[in-house]
């Protein structure tokens, strides 16, 4: 393997793994404003009020977003990973 090709796959690697963090870390994004606005506009200041949506938010978003990054990991592994380790 050249270094061309480590940097390559290092920048692909990335690449997906940002790409796959998305849903999850908008979904938590959009949940914390939500919660934060509701909770400066009724000066409620209960600590569970801004856990338990935004952890419901994110297994939902996990749970509807599991193919997508299975598929993308799927992909990077087997036309990245894989021909580099076979030498291929």
């Amino acid at each position: 393997m050249t270094e061309l090709q480590f940097y390559d796959a290092l920048r692909q690697g990335l690449w997906v793994a940002v790409v796959i963090s998305l849903p999850i870390l908008s979904v938590a994004l959009v949940t914390g404003l939500v919660v934060g606005l509701f909770q400066a506009l009724t000066s409620i200041q209960e600590m569970t009020l801004t856990f338990v949506p935004k952890l419901l938010a994110i297994v939902i978003a996990f749970w509807m977003s599991m193919a997508f990054m299975t598929t993308m990991l799927t992909g990077f592994f087997t036309d990245m990973i894989i021909p580099l380790m076979t030498g291929s």
